[in-house]
């Protein structure tokens, strides 16, 4: 009896040695390989495909802040929004490689999507539903001239010169920006004193009618499909000086506006978006080195941005540096908790994002990541990222050192237009803005960007990226249209673009991975156990016959 009790004491300790070496050696080992062979982008493979093609559309849901009165605030009055939504869009996304570089462990490739607008999940709400919004496009032309009038203008006069001769209002439009040569302030220094420009103002007054289709506002009442998609048109039948203005407009090429076939201008938010995009990523593919799976290498072959302000030619600002993945997808084995970034071409910028927490989703367990507070509060030179503080606007609500309140980050480098971006509405942002807008609900648990990530494959299986669009509204000098309005940030809308993982996928998930992972584990474990329940049995049965043996027994 004690020689069997030796036997299962061996034995018992070979199943926990064995198990050990399994389960913590051969096992991570195996599922290092086998994951790292599955997510690795390579030409040919099942991730390629899935790489090029997404395995489910992107929601892309749309929230509009609805004006309730719009001609009280023209008056001077705060406005009263009320969100209306959400709108609906499948977001169809489409890689077209370039090639792969570096031996494969890059490839570069340019990206299309198509919105479809899904009219089931948007009940009650339809595209034909009429929205009285800010006209961003008038009030980004208005806010723009205010700025850079003297290069506006000087613009305009190179372009004078072929026509000069054949409109009399356009010959007294050139000898006034003659006038303005060499004097560069801001439309209400120029205007003091200054008869000339003030007569030039009077043109431009008059001829917003035309540009604009005779705004009584500055507010649009339109159709949520025109202002986010089809497109609102202007500079219908221009002529004289508001031909001369459409025509820079049209020059500047600003995405989100396009030339019709009759010759006019129409502005959409997003119609851009729609279609393919020139912009051309190198991303690593995971080849010879899996912790840099999906990073953005390059954008249009720079290895940095060129966008927001450097603290020297040399010295590369924290600002434009590219950190991250496009969000779609991460590096696996993210065990350490360590914060990931993410790239949005969307506000050209990095986000942080941070662990908080392990959570569940559709029973496979995740990583929950969330926003850092450095995306829109954290912002000025006392956290070392004031190149984010462009100071493009003029006459606005912000600090003495030229950055925005806490909340607010300015786009006018990114896009172009002054847009401001905030989280939707306003959470976290300075009562310097949100107490001016009637109408706003923040809720924490609603509108914070996250994202939950399966820590093996590095697989996002359900995550928001939410934004709120807004542009200041203001008194413009000289500008009869605006005279009488409070300046505020007027909110225009507010998006939550993201995924979760559908019940087709999430099967799939679990029959090649996280049932894998809970066979392997019970394995690891189960021998483990069961080892050293028979090393303690035999140990107590080996002590117990031992103690039960006499000493004549043993003798004998």
């Amino acid at each position: 009896m004690v020689h069997w009790s030796l036997v299962s004491v061996i034995f018992g300790f070979i199943l926990v040695i064995a198990a050990s070496f399994l389960g913590w050696y051969m096992f991570p080992k195996m599922i290092l390989k086998k994951v790292t062979e599955s997510v690795t982008i390579l030409e040919g493979s099942d991730q390629y495909q899935r790489f090029v093609n997404l395995p489910q559309p992107i929601q892309f849901n749309v929230y509009i802040f609805n004006l309730s009165n719009p001609v009280q605030v023209q008056q001077g009055d705060l406005p009263l929004v009320k969100e209306i939504g959400p709108y609906v869009y499948k977001q169809y996304r489409r890689k077209k490689v370039k090639k792969f570089l570096n031996g494969g462990s890059s490839v570069a490739y340019s990206q299309e999507t198509r919105f479809i607008f899904d009219k089931e999940s948007s009940l009650p709400f339809g595209e034909n539903d009429k929205i009285t919004i800010l006209s961003i496009h008038m009030n980004a032309f208005l806010q723009i001239f205010e700025r850079d009038v003297e290069d506006i203008f000087l613009n305009l006069h190179s372009k004078f010169n072929n026509t000069i001769n054949k409109n009399p209002g356009i010959r007294l439009v050139r000898r006034l920006v003659d006038r303005l040569r060499g004097n560069r302030k801001s439309v209400l220094q120029l205007s003091e004193g200054n008869p000339a420009l003030s007569l030039l103002m009077t043109h431009l007054n008059h001829n917003l009618d035309m540009i604009f289709d005779n705004p009584s506002s500055m507010f649009l009442y339109t159709s949520v499909k025109n202002f986010l998609f089809d497109g609102v048109k202007f500079c219908i039948n221009p002529s004289g000086l508001a031909k001369v203005i459409c025509n820079q407009i049209k020059d500047k090429g600003s995405k989100t506006i396009k030339t019709l076939q009759d010759g006019s201008l129409a502005f959409s938010l997003f119609n851009h978006k729609n279609g393919s995009s020139e912009d051309i990523y190198e991303i690593h593919t995971g080849k010879g080195d899996i912790s840099k799976l999906a990073k953005i290498q390059k954008i249009d072959d720079m290895s940095s941005l060129q966008i927001w302000l450097n603290n020297t030619e040399e010295n590369l600002s924290i600002c434009n540096m590219i950190n991250g993945t496009d969000g779609s997808s991460y590096p696996p084995f993210l065990q350490h908790r360590s914060p990931l970034y993410i790239y949005s071409n969307d506000i050209c910028r990095s986000i942080e994002m941070i662990y908080e927490k392990d959570v569940k989703y559709e029973g496979i367990s995740a990583l929950r990541y969330r926003i850092g507070d450095n995306f829109v509060n954290n912002i000025g030179p006392e956290f070392q990222n004031d190149c984010f503080c462009s100071s493009k606007l003029l006459n606005i609500m912000k600090r003495k050192n030229g950055c925005l309140y806490p909340g607010a980050l300015d786009l006018t480098l990114c896009l172009g237009s002054p847009i401001i971006i905030t989280l939707p509405h306003m959470l976290g942002a300075s009562v310097e803005y949100s107490r001016l807008i009637k109408g706003l609900n923040p809720d924490h648990k609603k509108h914070r960007t996250f994202v939950d990530i399966q820590e093996v494959s590095g697989i996002p299986l359900n995550g928001k990226k939410k934004i709120q669009f807004n542009m200041f509204l203001k008194n413009i000098s000289s500008i009869k249209l605006t005279e009488n309005l409070t300046s505020i940030l007027m909110p225009v809308l507010w998006i939550e673009e993201g995924v979760s993982l559908n019940i087709e996928n999430v099967i799939m998930m679990k029959s090649k991975l996280i049932n894998v992972l809970f066979t392997l584990k019970i394995i690891h474990w189960g021998a483990f156990i069961v080892g050293c329940i028979i090393v303690m049995l035999s140990i107590i049965n080996y002590t117990i016959l031992n103690k039960k043996s006499s000493p004549v027994d043993r003798i004998g």
